[in-house]
């Protein structure tokens, strides 16, 4: 049983921290944001500290995540940033006092792996969403997405695809990231159980020969064979090499996944877009596909 944590409410405390990289500049509009929610901000040491790429070396980091995520005054935790470095305190946090007073995580990219964690080891649903670093360049629907997810407001889309999808209908508990990331976790104790449960999936600056590579690694270690359904998100700024690929990251994940039965959905906006929509994992999703077209309705 994933467990649902308590949805916020006007006057909560939420902290800010950053598990992975540091900030190069200011999140005061994000605070600004949060705070017009009704929301109280607490900044963590890590919002302002630097440890070469980090947001203060990895005992910092894990420090400051983990004071958050015993307090019980904290209703939830936001990334406020991903990059690189939640893989380096993942091994050092205690969940034990989370479990019994489960509290939202918010975050996507390296994120990942904690998100992976949450549902992998913790059973407790957690938030890919947009983060503070990218409030700024956000649309409006993606944070209005966010804020429906953290207070319990309808969180349901329908949008229309460039990809020829593969038309059907699946009821799952939601899992998924930023693809790097999940094949990062595999073979450890937050690796997901693939099994049954819609998978989505995105990634940033990866060439086509890389994504394709890290979906046969999926396919062969038979994460792919029993998905409920596939929700493709942006896999974008993909830099053109010297003699192409020869297909695009949708064809190379089509190829990959087409043998099996399930409905896939393509271009879905979740991943580092702009309009990187919330998705809720550890929740039940009902996935309607038609070929260029994709609704979801979380329940």
């Amino acid at each position: 049983m994933i467990k649902q944590p308590p949805y916020l409410k006007k006057g909560d405390k939420i902290a800010i921290v950053c598990p992975a990289k540091q900030l190069p500049r200011s999140i005061e509009s994000a605070i600004a944001l949060l705070e017009q929610w009704g929301l109280t901000v607490i900044r963590g040491k890590t919002v302002s500290a630097v440890h070469h790429q980090f947001a203060g070396d990895d005992a910092l980091r894990a420090a400051d995540l983990q004071g958050f995520l015993d307090d019980p005054e904290i209703k939830a935790v936001i990334a406020g940033r991903g990059g690189y470095g939640t893989i380096r305190i993942i091994d050092d946090l205690d969940f034990s006092t989370f479990k019994r007073y489960p509290k939202w995580i918010v975050g996507f990219s390296d994120i990942t792996v904690l998100l992976s964690h949450l549902f992998a080891e913790v059973k407790t649903q957690s938030i890919h969403g947009q983060m503070p670093y990218t409030f700024d360049e956000a649309s409006p629907a993606s944070l209005e997405s966010l804020k429906a997810a953290l207070f319990g407001g309808t969180v349901s889309y329908h949008h229309t695809s460039t990809f020829e999808n593969r038309s059907g209908h699946a009821e799952g508990l939601l899992i998924g990231g930023n693809l790097t990331l999940l094949v990062a976790v595999q073979g450890s104790e937050s690796e997901m159980d693939y099994n049954d449960k819609i998978l989505f999936l995105e990634d940033v600056g990866e060439h086509e020969y890389s994504i394709d590579r890290m979906m046969r690694m999926l396919k062969r270690s038979g994460k792919l064979a029993k998905l409920k359904g596939l929700i493709v998100g942006a896999f974008n700024e993909i830099t053109p090499e010297s003699i192409p690929f020869g297909a695009s990251p949708e064809q190379v994940i089509w190829d990959i996944v087409k043998e099996y039965n399930y409905p896939v959905c393509f271009n879905f906006p979740t991943g580092h877009i702009d309009d990187n929509r919330a998705m809720v994992l550890g929740r039940e999703l009902k996935m309607s596909v038609q070929e260029k077209s994709v609704t979801l309705n979380f329940k």
